[in-house]
């Protein structure tokens, strides 16, 4: 059975995903190109507790069969992280599950975290992004953030202006 021709539905997570999300977290970083000690000292950084929804919006994607298949999570930015200091969504994190990308859930994911920053009248979506997903980010037409201190500013950050209609 082909599970990336199949729909998936997006909704929005709550504490009993906790478990489900975290496991796909860690199934995602175990795929990047990173050494496998980093990946593994590195990974308890990724995971989300009950704490974290109670500022940290998450939205999952789920099919029947694998259940969740990705997930992201945003919260408002910094306003010293964002171009020209605007109003802006950090998305804090987006993971697929490695069997499942390339069959556009990342981007229905994305999409999701634009229209809550459009919801929030905010001015665009920042993204600081793990290395291996700059050209994922890059596909959806965000321009790269110069690194203006780089004892501050994340190396590989991302950022789109909101397309109002």
């Amino acid at each position: 059975m082909n599970f990336r021709s199949e729909p998936f539905k997006l909704r929005q997570a709550d504490a009993d995903d906790l478990e489900a999300v975290n496991n796909l977290i860690e199934a995602a970083v175990m795929g990047w190109a990173l050494p496998e000690r980093v990946k593994r000292l590195s990974l308890a950084s990724y995971r989300y507790d009950q704490h974290d929804l109670s500022f940290l919006e998450l939205a999952v994607a789920e099919r029947p069969g694998p259940g969740l298949i990705g997930v992201a999570a945003w919260e408002p930015a910094d306003p010293a992280d964002v171009p020209e200091a605007r109003a802006a969504l950090l998305l804090h994190g987006l993971y697929v599950r490695p069997a499942q990308q390339g069959a556009g859930i990342g981007t229905c994911l994305f999409d999701a975290a634009e229209q809550a920053a459009i919801r929030r009248g905010l001015d665009g979506v920042l993204v600081k992004a793990q290395a291996d997903a700059a050209g994922f980010f890059r596909r959806l037409g965000l321009e790269p953030v110069p690194v203006l201190d780089p004892e501050r500013d994340y190396p590989h950050r991302f950022w789109r202006a909101l397309r109002r209609p």
